[in-house]
């Protein structure tokens, strides 16, 4: 299988949230899942508790070397089979512990549903700004994001794995480093990609994005 480009990406524009007390040791690995059917159709992929498929197997295995490399005091996965399933292969499933705040979006009546379909009823519909009938907006997510951020604010742990969805992350992300969950339509993220949020001094920045080993 054809592997997309690597990139590096070191993100220092968004330097907005600051931490009173930073820990400069502490990073925390974002890893989305590897491939599903429907990440593969572009399918919105939430509550739905789908599997790997044989690709994103190949890519949940190339992760383990990289992340052999590194010594975490702290693994966190979804509850999601394919983020479970993702952090087996990738070599940290013994040390993980599931964390239900890494659960995906919730699409509400969206779920299996692709952009394009939707917006032939709902124009310029978007995940990120439009209203979410039976699911979670982007403020819902970025509300749990920062719960999620405050625990591993006061876990003690430096180097921490979190295994989860590519909307949760983006979220996540945003949220880490601007306080604005919306911003994460800008960050986008790959099957089976690996990220790095840290600090630069006293504001949080992302390290690293979107790579694939």
């Amino acid at each position: 299988m054809e592997r997309a480009h690597n990139t590096r990406v070191h993100v220092h524009s968004f330097l907005v949230m600051n931490s009173p007390t930073p820990n400069h040791a502490l990073h925390i690995w974002l890893i989305r899942h590897g491939e599903t059917e429907w990440s593969k159709s572009g399918q919105h992929t939430g509550t739905t508790d789908i599997a790997l498929t044989e690709a994103g197997r190949e890519q949940a295995s190339a992760l383990e070397p990289l992340l052999a490399k590194e010594h975490f005091d702290l693994v966190l996965t979804s509850p999601l089979l394919r983020a479970q399933e993702t952090c087996k292969l990738a070599g940290l499933g013994d040390k993980a512990t599931i964390e239900p705040d890494l659960h995906e979006w919730n699409y509400g009546i969206y779920e299996g549903l692709k952009t394009a379909d939707i917006r032939k009823e709902t124009p310029d519909w978007s995940v990120w700004s439009s209203p979410m009938p039976e699911g979670e907006v982007a403020a819902d997510v970025g509300q749990r994001a920062q719960r999620l951020i405050d625990k591993l604010l006061a876990a003690d742990a430096t180097q921490i794995a979190l295994f989860s969805h590519a909307h949760f992350l983006r979220t996540f992300a945003a949220q880490w480093a601007t306080g604005a969950p919306a911003m994460g339509e800008h960050l986008a993220l790959d099957t089976a990609s690996v990220s790095v949020l840290g600090f630069d001094r006293e504001a949080r920045v992302i390290r690293k994005w979107n790579f694939q080993p």
